[in-house]
């Protein structure tokens, strides 16, 4: 029978008390803390890496869900089948609730505390890749479904919405890329890499735990070392999307980090660059593409409907919020 890794349970230095399934991993209450048992799915060499990011944030005070190691050491254990499973440690708390401001602003707060310290000796391996790339073969491939559609035909709702408004968003896509090429993006890049600068790389309202007057941060497998606003921009946009880009709440958080973490005018123009490229419109697309098209969701028609809606507030957003340097 599979155990979910229990069995690993017997290699660490712990008591423990009671153990619960949630969300594909093992809860477990013990004398020592609660910690959580997760199979491994990532390569070791980039755990230990994760690890040391881990604990310099935990020595710094924040409160993080850092390797606990097994009695010998390591901090991957097997279970008697062979599978790979790490411990963590973890909180009692609830997610950030995105329709909370309160919370939504001690998100941001505890994302810019935690950038202060966010940082390694480079690894270039662990770099992302230029923003500039991305956005060059995201224009492309807008471009490739456009064309795959006009050859074939559009015989549903997604592909007429589809075409009826890629012309509008690859014009903001080729915008942004000229920005970009054109703004200090390659400096800020490479004093990101001299300073080794860590993100997150998935902060989002499900990675923040809510622990009473405290903030607990999860999820740090898709960290990586690239210009610190990937991960505020990140963050925003999931929130605002769901707040119809909302400006007054758009400048309260950034406030809210500025007076943590300064941000600079060089990222300052690149978190207005980040804004103005359809990213969201992008993925939808993407989505459709790569999967079966004989066959489109009505639930992804309507997100896309959702987003071309909010054309207008996403565009007013960006200039109205980004106008003046600082605030």
């Amino acid at each position: 029978m599979y155990d979910y890794g229990l069995s690993t349970l017997e290699q660490y230095s712990l008591t423990v008390l009671s153990t619960a399934r949630t969300r594909g991993a093992l809860l477990c209450r013990t004398e020592e803390g609660l910690f959580i048992l997760k199979e491994f799915k990532g390569t070791e060499k980039k755990l230990r890496k994760q690890q040391e990011l881990l604990e310099t944030l935990a020595e710094a005070g924040c409160r993080v869900d850092a390797y606990f190691a097994n009695k010998e050491g390591n901090l991957v254990s097997r279970d008697k089948d062979g599978i790979p499973y790490t411990l963590q440690h973890w909180y009692e708390g609830r997610e950030c609730d995105t329709r909370s401001e309160e919370d939504i602003l001690r998100s941001v707060c505890t994302l810019a505390q935690m950038h202060t310290f966010m940082k390694l000796p480079l690894v270039e391996d662990y770099m992302e890749p230029s923003l500039e790339d991305i956005y060059q073969r995201h224009n492309q491939e807008l471009r490739k479904i456009r064309k795959f559609i006009r050859k074939k035909g559009a015989s549903c709702s997604f592909e007429k919405l589809y075409l009826a408004t890629v012309e509008a968003y690859l014009e903001k896509g080729d915008r942004a890329l000229a920005l970009l090429k054109e703004s200090e993006y390659p400096l800020l890049r490479q004093k990101a890499m001299e300073e080794g600068c860590v993100c997150h790389g998935e902060y989002n309202q499900h990675n923040v735990l809510m622990v009473r007057k405290k903030t607990a941060v999860t999820s740090f497998e898709h960290w990586g070392f690239d210009i610190q606003m990937a991960d505020l921009y990140r963050f925003m946009r999931k929130i605002l999307e769901k707040y119809n880009w909302d400006v007054r709440l758009g400048m309260e958080m950034l406030h809210t980090y500025h007076k943590i973490k300064e941000i600079s005018p060089g990222e300052w123009q690149n978190l207005r660059i980040r804004f103005l490229y359809p990213e969201k419109y992008w993925k939808l697309a993407n989505y459709y593409y790569s999967h079966n098209k004989a066959w489109i969701s009505e639930k992804n028609t309507q997100k896309l409907r959702n987003l071309t809606g909010q054309k207008t507030a996403w565009e007013n957003f960006e200039s109205k919020c980004f106008g003046n340097y600082p605030f």
